[in-house]
């Protein structure tokens, strides 16, 4: 009994040293969590899973042999954590909780801590709805009241079958939780998001810099609603047309690479 408290005890100063002090002055320093990826046992997709990935996901099909097994446990472990459910008469298919778990990921996949605490149901109809929140016909919305994220399947499928039109249904909501999770959160990658959203947010304000960006024409005049659709509409830039966005604004382009430690 004596060395299992002496091990324990060890194992909590470990802890406490690692997440008091080691990683706070390293995220400080570098901007980003000394490490993302640790699994022991990863989860495996069902052959039929990992198809529909290879098959229609650009992101998945780009990563290396070794990424590619962290993505595909992290979709796995997305798709056992959430409920998903059908309205209208639809039924949910493996399709549908394959793709869009991989772009929750695929948002997340710089982060430790890959899964939101905000949602915990996604919620699919087949086409545009009628949403009681706010009265009015949606394609999707993120709903933190009730945890859940919604969809039209029919405009997220658009938002992947034209690559390169800035318009992602999935990427935009679930930049939205992503957006809310950061601000609500005090792990290391939420705090780096955080700290970086402010920095984005605070450049943006400056007259000079929100000039350039109106007059550009780049990001959609959507983007100026609130800057939480300011966060959604980057994103799907960032994912969609990277090349464009390096070139036009290269700065805030890679701020948004250290807000989300994208790799890429």
């Amino acid at each position: 009994m004596q060395y299992i408290l002496l091990f324990l005890g060890l194992a909590f100063l470990v802890f406490f040293t690692y997440n008091v002090a080691i990683e706070p002055i390293y995220a400080f320093f570098f901007r980003r969590p000394i490490y993302v990826h640790f699994y022991p046992f990863p989860k495996k997709l069902k052959l039929s899973q990992v198809q529909i990935l290879h098959n229609q996901f650009e992101f998945y099909k780009k990563l290396s042999p070794k990424e590619k097994v962290y993505f595909e446990h992290r979709v796995a472990t997305f798709i056992t954590r959430y409920s998903f459910h059908g309205n209208e008469g639809l039924v949910v298919t493996d399709e549908m909780r394959v793709l869009i778990a991989a772009t929750a990921i695929m948002l997340t996949f710089g982060m430790r801590k890959y899964l939101f605490s905000v949602i915990d149901k996604i919620v699919i109809y087949p086409d545009i709805y009628y949403s009681k929140m706010n009265d009015a016909y949606h394609k999707g919305e993120f709903n933190p009241r009730m945890k859940a994220i919604v969809f039209s399947w029919k405009d997220f499928m658009e938002g992947y079958n034209i690559s390169n039109d800035n318009l992602n249904l999935g990427l935009h909501e679930f930049g939205h939780v992503l957006h809310h999770q950061g601000l609500k959160n005090t792990d290391t990658s939420a705090t780096i998001f955080t700290v970086t959203y402010e920095e984005i947010m605070e450049q943006v304000k400056h007259p000079p810099n929100y000039k350039k960006l109106i007059a550009s024409n780049y990001f959609r005049i959507y983007a100026y609603t609130n800057e939480f659709e300011f966060i959604a509409v980057i994103l799907e830039h960032f994912f969609e047309t990277p090349d464009q966005f390096k070139q036009e604004f290269p700065e805030l382009y890679d701020k948004v690479k250290i807000m989300i430690n994208f790799k890429g």
